[in-house]
């Protein structure tokens, strides 16, 4: 085993990690773990845009409300305000650096999507925001001699001493070797976990490393129940899923049934654009209702031109698809999208361990509270990320609760003994912790993860199978233990929102010797 050390190790090279290697690269070195080519992240993959309250007509306070509504009640004020009144200036950062976003009448141009109450979300070459933000963090960060940037390393596990967090242990794919690097401060920024359910948004690297290596580890998770699924996403046979960005309905697609009639108005107000949990169960709803495999997004009222031009990057892949936005009606169903849970920090990236940090989707700050507000993702990494950078040379210390968590509840797993492939640890999150749940079906989903011993042809694809097994066991442990529907989270035998037991955040440690989650309450920071 070959050993390196350095200042600074950032997983992942997404906004977050990218981000906080550049504001880390100013005091120290850094070594960039990316688990594919540099850059294939989710970021790349976003197409809507980043969410920022600099239009005409907004403001923080509006910003700040609509996040804060989207949230469901549980969001973290303090987060929540660090994230929309930091984001201005982390754009127009990006803007210095190079960064290309769409222009209207001399300006920047704004759109809106779901929840916002003002147009304020910005987009670069119509649908490819994520792809141009990616390419200019990456451009900054290879412009640095401090950076070095290690493609093809899996993050394994971390290195954890009585001291904290001391470094990484990582495959290198390309020779199959395990290596470690040794380093004082560590950053997750390993994206989010959607590669473990059966249709996701998600690129197939998200399967949670991050959040599973920091389990393993002994660090604590928090909200871990609160799974965002987008609620358009191609639902066409023979077709891999595919985003159908939030914008399309900004800018006036309707959502209807295959007679082109339209039924969001009967679920909200705000119809096509409330809330995405709102949208993604009226969805399964009317599909219920009906027993059709799918509901369509409508453009065909739009300007053809201006569909064509606005969004280019799905025109053209759904005209490879045979299908065409101008005149079809295009099939689409929700999709595993954005988990809001991840490794509890402060508002600094500290986690529970010292030396280990977390930003990005990996984290939870509580700033989005059960359900994040549409485009407010790449705005938390480029934030957080930012932050977390900024605190990682200090003196390490470890994040504590900011009160006294309660009322723990004690969740045991079952030794793994029955050999599973990656596909049916899959379906059972799909089946049993996806967008229904209930005590039953949670419950054994617990049952069939903990007994699973993940099966793959690789010694990367089990590590991943492993880490979607235990991420699932997290995942439906803090859903079994929240007994009530918030946001995202929607149980059917407790179909209400419980302000009186569960106006609160759910915290998750695992310990590896007595098989246990347990899983407290942590009351929102509210003002």
């Amino acid at each position: 085993m070959h050993d390196f050390s350095t200042d600074f190790v950032v997983i992942g090279s997404g906004i977050a990690g990218a981000r906080a290697a550049i504001e880390l690269s100013r005091v120290g070195e850094v070594m960039v773990l990316a688990k594919s080519r540099t850059g294939e992240t989710s970021t790349e993959y976003a197409q809507g845009g980043i969410a920022v309250a600099i239009s005409e007509g907004d403001s923080l306070d509006l910003h700040f409300k609509d996040t804060l509504e989207a949230g469901a009640g549980i969001c973290d004020e303090a987060a929540a305000r660090v994230l929309v009144e930091e984001g201005p200036r982390r754009v127009r950062e990006l803007l210095d650096w190079g960064t290309e976003f769409d222009k209207a009448g001399g300006g920047l141009a704004f759109t809106r999507e779901a929840a916002h109450s003002r147009n304020r979300i910005l987009h670069a070459r119509g649908d490819a925001t994520g792809r141009e933000i990616s390419k200019t963090l990456i451009q900054k960060a290879r412009s640095s001699a401090s950076i070095r940037l290690l493609p093809h390393s899996c993050a394994v596990d971390l290195l954890v001493g009585s001291n904290g967090c001391e470094g990484v242990r990582f495959l290198e794919l390309s020779s199959g070797e395990k290596r470690e690097i040794r380093a004082d401060r560590v950053l997750l920024a390993t994206g989010g976990l959607g590669a473990a359910f059966g249709q996701t948004t998600n690129p197939e690297i998200a399967t949670g490393d991050g959040t599973a290596m920091a389990l393993r580890g002994g660090a604590t998770l928090a909200d871990m129940e609160f799974v965002q699924f987008h609620p358009t996403v191609l639902k066409l046979e023979g077709a891999n899923p595919f985003l159908l960005t939030e914008a399309l309905r900004g800018e006036g697609a309707h959502l209807c049934d295959a007679s082109g009639n339209r039924f969001m108005a009967g679920y909200h107000p705000l119809a096509e654009l409330a809330a995405r949990d709102i949208v993604s169960r009226a969805i399964v709803s009317e599909l219920e209702t009906r027993e059709d495999s799918a509901v369509f997004l409508d453009l065909r009222h739009l300007d053809s031109e201006f569909v064509k031009s606005r969004f280019p990057t799905i025109f053209s892949h759904l005209l490879n698809l045979k299908l065409d936005l101008r005149r079809d009606l295009i099939p689409v169903y929700p999709a595993a999208h954005y988990m809001m849970g991840g490794v509890a920090t402060d508002l600094m990236g500290r986690s529970s361990i010292p030396g280990l940090y977390a930003a990005g989707e990996v984290a939870c700050t509580g700033a989005h509270g059960a359900n994040r507000l549409a485009s407010n993702s790449l705005l938390d990494g480029l934030v957080f990320g930012t932050r977390a950078g900024q605190s990682m040379p200090e003196a390490a210390s470890a994040w504590s609760p900011p009160g006294t968590p309660v009322s723990g509840s004690l969740v045991s797993v079952p030794d793994s003994e029955v050999a599973t492939q990656r596909g049916l640890l899959r379906n059972t999150l799909t089946e049993k912790v996806g967008m229904s749940r209930t005590a039953s079906g949670l419950t054994e989903a617990i049952f069939n993860l903990g007994s699973a011993r993940p099966e793959a042809a690789t010694r990367d694809r089990q590590r991943e199978s492993e880490n979607i097994r235990l991420n699932g066991l997290a995942m439906a442990a803090a859903a079994v233990v929240r007994q009530e529907s918030r946001g995202c989270h929607y149980r059917r035998d407790f179909p209400r929102v419980n302000e009186t037991e569960w106006k609160c955040h759910s915290l998750l440690v695992y310990s590896s010797e007595t098989k246990q989650l347990n899983v407290s309450r942590l009351p929102a920071l509210q003002k």
